[in-house]
């Protein structure tokens, strides 16, 4: 993450770090016998980043936050974006193709990162969501020649792409911005 706000650069790790161990969680829908031990270590190491830099947003706290006075237009964004996943898993449903919920998901979770990227003023965010929108493209092919849940795919790399991302974070936020305690 390339900010200059800590506060906004440690809530990002942290909440990479959740969201890795929920799509990591995702992933253990339906996954291959020999990949479930890295499913629950993802989620494991991931619940771990959350903790940590989970304290560092607390005592950041009160330091600023790009999204000072913005906080208004975020939510709509962030709701609008909900709402797009929403409707689309209810269409998904309604048409008898579940199976693509966490492919719809995790394409609106993509695209997000665009608008994130601007509201954080960092571009970083914008290179992750292009990164996970292109590998999501990808797997479309593989994924409509089986019948399996989009999740045992999907769910690996969006956990992989987010922890690694956290993990350049917590790089970089080590060397610019020192111990997260």
């Amino acid at each position: 993450m390339l900010t200059e706000f800590a506060r906004d650069h440690a809530f990002t790790i942290a909440w990479f770090g959740a969201m890795s161990f929920v799509w990591f969680g995702w992933g253990q829908e339906d996954p291959p016998r020999s990949g479930r031990e890295w499913l629950g270590a993802g989620s494991a190491v991931g619940l771990i980043v959350a903790g940590i830099f989970g304290f560092a947003v607390f005592t950041r706290w009160s330091d600023g936050s790009a999204l000072d006075g913005q906080y208004a237009w975020f939510g709509v964004v962030v709701g609008l974006e909900v709402l797009l996943a929403a409707v689309g898993c209810f269409v998904l449903a309604r048409r008898g193709q579940g199976r693509w919920m966490a492919w719809w998901v995790a394409v609106v979770v993509a695209l997000h990162f665009l608008p994130l990227a601007v509201f954080l003023r960092d571009p970083s965010l914008a290179g992750l969501g292009v990164v996970q929108a292109i590998g999501l493209a990808v797997l479309v092919g593989r994924l409509g020649r089986t019948q399996v849940p989009t999740s045992r795919h999907v769910g690996p790399w969006m956990g992989v792409t987010l922890l690694v991302f956290a993990g350049i974070s917590m790089a970089i936020f080590l060397a610019t911005i020192g111990s997260p305690w």
